[in-house]
C-alpha cells in the first residue's frame, strides 16, 4: 500500500474530507433534510458543499498535532545521517525524513483508531455550529473515501431510521492515493523494433520515440529502455532474436548516449566490475525481502507466498508492482548510469552503518522503479550473459559515436553479401573482439577502445597481456576415455601431466617482484596464499624479470611430499591469512607459461613456452615444482596407449583427478625465427634442438583434418588440450539415486528445480538418506519435463518432509514423492556432517556425500526399490580409502 500526508485540500485545490469534518457536513445535511416537507425527505438530492476556509483550518490543526512527532523523527534520523560512513553520499542516499509507507502506514492506523471512535459518538456529542459548504465538490476522486453507509452511488442522503451518525465500515478500507503508479511504464519505447534485422535497423529514425519514453532531462538513456530489451530477450529462445535486439540496443547507446554504454553492458552481464577487482554488491536475501516488504507494503506471509509462486527476487518485485495500485507521486525516471552507479555504491560500502546505507539505496531503487519490469530487473540484474562480445562486435561495425570517424561498410554494401560472406564478415569480428576480452577481460577497457577505433587491427594493439590483470584461462575438452584421445590426435605428438586435485592459479610477478595470485574465475587470490606471494621470487633465475605462469595449488605434506585432498585444500582460510597460523602447506605445480620478460609467448608452441619454463625457474622440493608429465610421439597406437594407460591409472592412484593430454607442436612447424629466440635465451637443451634442426620424421597430414592449434588460446576450449577424469571413465562406478527435493533455481533457471536434491535408501530402516545435490548434467528439456512431472500442488509433490528422509541440510523449497530413479556419476566420495547417507557405517557423527556429481540419465527400468542403497555407497567408500592406505604405504617402502 502507498501513502500520503495527511491533507485537507490536495495538489488540486480541492477539498478533502476526513471523519470529523464530514460528521459536521452530515449534521448540516441532516439538519437541512429535516426541514423538507416529510414526503421528499427521502428522495430530494442534496447537493454537497465544501468550505475551503475550514478545511485550511482542519490542516493547520493536523500539522501543530504532528509537528512535535516529526521534530523528534527528524533529530533522531540526522543523528543516524551523521554516524553514516562518509560514501560521497548525496542527500538522497541519507536516510529520508519519512518513507511514503511509513507515513501511509502510520496515518492509517490513526484512522483505524478514529473510525472506532466514531461509532461511539452520540448526536448530543456533534458540534451545533458547524460551518455551511460555499463550493459543491468538484472532484469525484476527493469524494471516495466518504463510506457507502453515509450516501448511495448518486450522492443522495439515504434515509436512517434514528439521526445517529453510522459506524464506518470496515469491509473497505480507505487508500490513500494521488496517482496510479505507472505500469504503464513497461510500454516505453515499445515502438522500437529493437527485434528488427541490424542491417535495416537504423537508430537515427527512432528519435522522437527516444524524445518521448526514454531521453531523461540530462540527456542520458533511462533504464526503461534497458528493461525493455531484457523483456524482449527473456521472452524468445531465439539467439538470432537475443543478438538482434542487444545490437539494436547498443547502437542506440553508441550513438544516442555513449556515456551509458558501458554501465549497461555491465549490468546485462550480470557484473558491475571484473572479477579480479572484488568488487561485489554483498546484497542478502533478507535485505532484499526487507526492501520488498518495505517498498511495497508486503508482510511475510505474502512475501512467502510470492517467493513459492515465483522463486526469483525479480519476479517477486514484478507481482509485488503489478498489484500496487498507487503511488504518491511521479518518480524522476531511472537511468541506466543512475542504477549502475547505485549498484557500484553498494559494493564498495563497508564498516559502520553499511547495512542502513545499502537497504536505504536498495529500497529507493525499487520506490523510483516506473513499472513492474523494472522492478523485476533491478533484483535480477544479467538475465543476458553470453553473447555480449559478440553483440559488441557486431553494434561497432555498424555505429560509431557522433565526432568520432572510424571505417564502417554501409549497411547497403553488407546487405548486398551473400550469405556466406557475410557470415564470415560477423565471424572475423567477433573473434578479433573475444580476443581481445580474453588477454584484457575488463568491459571498462574493452569499450573505451571500441568507442575509440571500432573494430580493427588497432583495437587487437591495445587489448595486450598486462601484468596483474589476469588472462581467461584457455580449457579443455572432455574425453571419456583414452582411446578417444588417440583418436582426436592421431599422429600427433602430446604430452599427458597429471591433472592434480587442487586449484587453478595463474601467477603474476612483475619487476619489482610484486606478486598477483588469480583463480581461473580472474578471481584474486593473492591474500588466501601468503605463503606463495613469498616463495615467488624465489622460483626465477637471474634471466626472468617479469612472468606470468600457470599450475596447480595443492594441499601436501611438505616432509613427505604426499598429496591431500581438495577438501583439505578447502578448509584453508581465504581472508587475512597469516604465514604463521597457516596449518596446510601447499605446492605450486607449474604447467604453462604465457608472459616472460614483457613479451607474450600466447603464439609459441606448447613444447616452446614448457621448455622455457623448465629452463628458467627453479624448483623447490614440494613447494614449486613442475607438473609429472610423459611425452607420448604417437607413432605407434598399441605401445603408445598401453604408456598412457599405465600413467592414468599412476595419476588416479595418487589422488589426482585424472590426467591432460596437450598437443605439443608438430617439429616441422617450428619456425626458424622461434629458434633463434630460444636460442638466444642460452637455455635450450640437446633434445629441443634436435626438433628444431628437423631430425626427427616428418609427420604425415592428414587431408581432411584441420590443424589442431599447440598455441596458447585463452577462453577456447579446443582439442589441443583434452582432459581424461576419472570420475567421466566408463571403468568407474555410478549410482542410481532418487530424487527427494528441489530448490527454485536462480536467474535462467528460476521456473525450474535446480538443485535437485538426491537419497539413497537405507535397506534396513527402509528410510531415504540423503547423499548431494546436483546440479550438473542437465538439460533444459529435461528441466521443463521435471518441472512439471514435479509440478507446484501436483500428484508427485508432498505438502512437507516425510518422516521416511533424513536431511540434515537446509529447508527445500518443495518435497518430491519417492518415484523415479536417476544415473549419477561423481569424482570421490566424501564424509559430510550434512548428509546423512551411510551414517554409522563409516562414522557415527558424519554421513557421506558425492563430491562433483553429474546427472548421466533416468533410470526408467528400475524402480525405488532397486537404487543404490546407503551399504553399497559405504563399501565403495571403503574402497576408495583402502586403494589411497595401499599408496601411501607404497610411498613410505619405496627407496626412492
Amino acid at each position: 500500500m502507498a501513502g500520503k500526508k495527511r491533507k485537507a485540500i490536495d495538489h488540486n485545490g480541492n477539498v478533502g474530507l476526513d471523519y470529523y469534518f464530514r460528521r459536521q457536513q452530515h449534521n448540516a445535511l441532516l439538519t437541512e433534510s429535516s426541514t423538507l416537507p416529510h414526503d421528499h425527505r427521502e428522495t430530494t438530492s442534496v447537493t454537497l458543499k465544501t468550505d475551503e476556509e475550514f478545511a485550511r483550518e482542519l490542516q493547520a490543526k493536523w500539522n501543530r498535532e504532528n509537528i512535535s512527532t516529526i521534530c523528534d523523527k527528524s533529530e533522531k534520523i540526522t543523528d543516524m545521517n551523521n554516524k553514516l560512513p562518509d560514501y560521497n553520499l548525496t542527500d538522497s542516499d541519507k536516510f529520508p525524513q519519512e518513507t511514503d509507507e511509513e507515513i501511509a502506514r502510520k496515518l492509517q492506523a490513526e484512522w483505524c483508531q478514529e473510525e472506532l471512535m466514531v461509532s461511539c459518538i452520540k448526536p448530543s456529542e456533534i458540534p451545533e455550529n458547524l460551518p455551511s459548504g460555499s463550493q459543491p465538490i468538484g472532484n469525484e476522486a476527493c469524494l471516495s473515501d466518504i463510506n457507502s453507509s453515509y450516501c448511495d452511488k448518486d450522492m443522495r442522503l439515504k434515509p436512517t431510521s434514528k439521526n445517529v451518525i453510522k459506524p464506518i465500515s470496515t469491509e473497505k478500507e480507505r487508500t490513500l492515493s494521488i496517482m496510479l503508479t505507472e505500469n504503464n511504464a513497461d510500454e516505453d519505447g515499445s515502438n522500437i523494433p529493437f527485434g528488427e534485422s541490424p542491417l535495416t535497423f537504423r537508430p537515427s529514425n527512432y528519435k522522437e520515440e527516444l524524445g518521448n519514453y526514454s531521453i531523461t532531462e540530462g540527456g542520458n538513456i533511462s533504464y526503461s529502455l534497458l528493461t525493455k530489451c531484457f523483456m524482449l530477450i527473456s521472452g524468445t529462445s531465439s539467439r538470432i532474436k537475443i543478438i538482434d535486439t542487444l545490437v539494436n540496443l547498443l547502437r542506440i547507446l553508441i550513438e544516442e548516449d555513449p556515456s551509458s554504454l558501458i554501465p549497461a553492458v555491465w549490468l546485462a552481464t550480470n557484473a558491475i566490475s571484473p572479477p579480479y577487482q572484488s568488487l561485489e554488491i554483498g546484497l542478502g536475501s533478507s535485505a532484499i525481502s526487507k526492501a520488498l516488504r518495505n517498498v511495497y507494503g508486503l508482510d511475510a506471509k505474502s512475501l512467502k507466498t510470492l517467493y513459492k509462486k515465483c522463486g526469483d527476487a525479480g519476479d517477486v518485485a514484478f507481482e509485488a508492482k503489478k498489484r500496487q495500485k498507487f503511488t504518491l507521486k511521479k518518480p524522476k525516471p531511472l537511468t541506466i548510469i543512475g542504477v549502475y552507479q547505485s549498484l557500484v555504491k553498494l559494493a564498495m560500502a563497508k564498516g559502520n552503518g553499511s547495512s542502513e546505507f545499502k537497504q536505504r539505496i536498495v529500497d529507493r531503487l525499487l520506490q523510483e522503479a516506473r513499472g513492474a519490469e523494472e522492478s523485476r530487473y533491478i533484483l535480477r540484474i544479467g538475465a543476458v550473459r553470453t553473447t555480449m562480445l559478440i553483440a559488441l562486435s557486431r553494434a561497432f561495425q555498424l555505429s560509431c559515436p557522433t565526432g568520432v570517424n572510424f571505417h564502417l561498410k554501409s549497411s547497403q554494401e553488407l546487405s548486398s553479401m551473400s550469405k556466406e560472406t557475410l557470415a564470415t564478415f560477423w565471424s572475423n569480428g567477433e573473434d578479433l573482439v573475444k580476443s581481445c576480452f580474453a588477454k584484457q577481460p575488463n568491459y571498462n577497457e574493452l569499450v573505451t577502445h571500441l568507442l575509440q577505433v571500432g573494430v580493427c587491427d588497432e583495437l587487437i594493439a591495445r587489448c595486450r597481456l598486462k601484468l596483474h590483470i589476469p588472462i581467461l584461462p584457455m580449457l579443455g575438452n572432455v574425453t571419456r576415455d583414452i582411446t578417444d584421445v588417440f583418436l582426436k590426435l592421431e599422429g600427433q605428438p602430446f604430452s599427458c601431466e597429471y591433472k592434480y586435485d587442487g586449484q587453478r592459479a595463474q601467477v603474476h610477478c612483475d619487476d619489482q617482484e610484486v606478486v598477483s595470485i588469480f583463480s581461473r574465475h580472474l578471481e584474486i587470490m593473492t591474500d588466501k596464499y601468503p605463503d606463495l606471494v613469498s616463495l615467488i621470487p624465489s622460483i626465477k633465475s637471474s634471466r626472468v624479470s617479469s612472468f606470468i605462469l600457470e599450475g596447480e595449488v595443492v594441499a601436501v605434506c611438505q616432509s613427505s611430499g604426499d598429496l591431500k585432498s581438495f577438501q583439505e585444500l578447502s578448509n584453508r582460510a581465504r581472508k587475512d591469512v597469516q604465514i604463521e597460523n597457516i596449518k596446510i602447506q601447499v605446492c605450486l605445480f607449474a604447467f604453462d607459461l604465457m608472459f616472460l620478460n614483457g613479451q607474450s609467448l600466447l603464439e609459441k608452441s606448447f613444447r616452446e613456452r614448457r621448455e622455457l619454463l623448465r629452463n628458467l625457474f627453479v624448483e623447490i622440493p614440494n613447494q614449486f615444482t613442475m607438473v609429472k608429465s610423459i611425452d607420448v610421439m604417437n607413432q605407434n597406437v598399441d605401445q603408445d596407449m598401453d604408456q598412457v594407460l599405465e600413467f592414468f591409472k599412476s595419476a588416479t592412484e595418487n589422488k589426482c583427478e585424472g590426467i591432460m593430454v596437450k598437443l605439443l607442436n608438430k617439429p616441422d612447424t617450428l619456425s626458424q625465427n622461434a629458434y633463434e629466440e630460444l636460442v638466444s635465451t642460452k637455455v635450450v637443451t640437446n633434445t629441443t634442438k634436435e626438433i628444431l634442426e628437423g631430425k626427427r620424421p616428418t609427420l604425415k597430414k592428414k587431408n581432411n583434418r584441420k590443424d589442431l592449434l599447440a598455441t596458447y588460446e585463452p577462453d577456447k576450449r579446443l582439442n589441443s588440450w583434452l582432459k581424461v577424469k576419472k570420475d567421466y571413465s566408463t571403468t568407474f562406478d555410478t549410482l542410481d539415486l532418487i530424487p527427494i527435493a528441489g530448490w527454485h533455481g536462480q536467474g535462467r533457471k528460476s521456473k525450474w528445480w535446480s538443485p535437485i536434491l538426491f537419497a539413497v535408501r537405507n535397506d534396513e530402516t527402509g528410510s531415504l538418506e540423503a547423499v548431494c545435490k546436483c546440479i550438473s548434467g542437465f538439460t533444459d528439456s529435461f528441466y521443463a519435463e521435471n518441472k512439471e512431472f514435479y509440478r507446484e500442488n501436483g500428484p508427485n509433490v508432498l505438502s512437507s518432509k516425510p518422516g521416511y528422509i533424513e536431511y540434515g541440510g537446509g529447508s527445500p523449497d518443495v518435497w518430491f514423492e519417492p518415484r523415479e530413479v536417476f544415473e549419477l556419476t561423481f569424482a570421490d566420495i566424501t564424509l559430510s556432517p550434512v548428509y546423512t547417507a551411510s551414517i554409522g557405517l563409516v562414522s557415527d557423527e558424519r554421513g557421506l556425500s558425492l563430491r562433483f556429481p553429474r546427472f548421466l540419465k533416468k533410470r526408467n527400468d528400475k524402480s525405488i526399490d532397486e537404487a543404490s542403497t546407503s551399504e553399497f555407497l559405504a563399501g565403495l567408500f571403503k574402497k576408495q580409502e583402502k586403494k589411497s592406505s595401499a599408496r601411501e604405504n607404497e610411498f613410505k617402502n619405496d627407496s626412492y
